[in-house]
C-alpha cells in the first residue's frame, strides 16, 4: 500500500460557545515542513500539536490551520487606570492654559475622552482557555488528521494503479524485444559476411576466425543482463508497491535503475525496431518518475 504526500482534512465542532475550524493538509517534499497557525490563546500547546500532526503527515510541505469564530464576549477591555490618570494630570495645566477650569465638569470629560486616546490607556485580553477546551481542540485535530489520512489512503490508490498499468506496459515492451534480437543477430551475420566478401573471396574466408570475430562482435551488443536486470527492478518496484506505507524514496530508486538499463537497451540496440520500443519504455517510465515524487 502506498499513500500520497498530496493529503487534506478538515473537521469543525462547536467547544463551548466558539465554533472551532481546523484543517490539516501537504503537499509532496522531502522532509517534514510543517506550518502552524492558530489563535495564540493555544501557543503553549503548539509543540504538542505539532508532534500529533506531524506523526500523522511524515512527510511533505505541510499546513496544520487552526480557527474559530469569536464574538465580543471573548474581549475583555481593561482601563490602566494609573497611567490614565497620569495622562489627566499632564492635560490639566493645558486646559487651563487654554480658559477651561478644572472643575468645569464638560472640561473633565474632554480631559477624560482625550486621556483614553492614549496609547495603552485601554488593553483587550482573550479570555484564557476554558476547562476542557485543549483536549476538546486536540480531539477535533485528531479528527482532521483521519480524514486528512484517509485522503492520502485514496490517492495513493489512484497513483498504485497508474504504477501497475505503466510498469506492466514496460514489462509488454521487454517481451516485444525477443524476436528482435533474433532477427538483429541474423542481420548483422550477413552484413558483415557481405563486408569481408567485398574484399577478400569467398573460398578464402576461414570460417573458424569469422565466427570468432562474430561473436566477439556480438557479445558488445548482447543485452542479456540488461533484460534480466530490468526484468528483477521491475519486479522489486512492484513488489514495494505491496509492501508497508513510506516507500516513496525506495520507489524513487528502484526507477532511477530501471532507467539505467532502459538506457543500456538504447545504446545497444543498433536497431530501429529495438529503439522504437525504448522510446516507449522512456516515454512510460517518465510517467512513473514524474508520480514517484507525490508518494510518501
Amino acid at each position: 500500500m502506498i499513500l500520497s504526500m498530496t493529503g487534506y482534512g478538515k473537521a469543525e465542532a462547536h467547544i463551548g460557545a466558539r465554533k472551532y475550524t481546523v484543517e490539516v493538509r501537504s503537499l509532496n517534499g522531502k522532509g517534514l515542513d510543517l506550518s502552524v497557525r492558530m489563535p495564540s490563546r493555544f501557543r503553549p500547546h503548539e509543540m504538542a500539536l505539532r508532534k500529533q500532526v506531524g506523526q500523522a503527515v511524515g512527510r511533505g510541505k505541510s499546513d496544520l490551520l487552526i480557527h474559530f469564530e469569536s464574538d465580543a464576549s471573548d474581549v475583555r477591555h481593561e482601563v490602566n487606570t494609573g497611567l490614565v490618570q497620569q495622562y489627566v494630570d499632564q492635560l490639566s495645566p493645558l486646559f487651563a492654559a487654554n480658559g477651561i477650569p478644572a472643575s468645569h465638569v464638560e472640561g473633565q470629560l474632554q480631559k477624560m475622552q482625550s486621556a483614553l486616546r492614549f496609547p495603552d490607556a485601554v488593553s483587550a485580553s482573550k479570555d484564557a482557555l476554558e476547562e476542557g477546551e485543549w483536549e476538546a481542540l486536540r480531539a477535533l485535530v485528531t479528527s482532521a488528521t483521519a480524514q486528512f489520512v484517509e485522503y492520502r489512503t485514496q490517492e495513493g490508490a489512484v497513483l498504485e494503479g497508474d504504477f501497475r498499468q505503466r510498469i506492466g506496459r514496460i514489462r509488454a515492451l521487454q517481451g516485444e524485444l525477443a524476436p528482435l534480437l533474433e532477427a538483429r543477430t541474423a542481420r548483422t551475420r550477413g552484413r558483415l559476411r557481405d563486408h569481408i566478401e567485398e574484399d577478400i573471396p569467398r573460398d578464402r574466408i576461414d570460417e573458424n576466425r569469422f565466427e570468432h570475430e562474430l561473436i566477439f562482435y556480438l557479445e558488445k551488443l548482447d543485452v542479456t543482463e540488461e533484460l534480466v536486470r530490468l526484468e528483477a527492478n521491475c519486479s522489486y518496484f512492484l513488489e514495494m508497491l505491496d509492501a508497508d506505507a513510506g516507500q516513496g524514496k525506495k520507489l524513487g530508486f528502484i526507477s532511477q535503475e530501471i532507467g539505467r538499463e532502459i538506457n543500456t537497451l538504447g545504446s545497444k540496440s543498433q536497431d530501429a525496431g529495438m529503439q522504437r520500443i525504448v522510446v516507449q519504455m522512456k516515454d512510460e517510465l517518465e510517467k512513473v518518475k514524474e508520480q514517484v515524487l507525490n508518494v510518501l
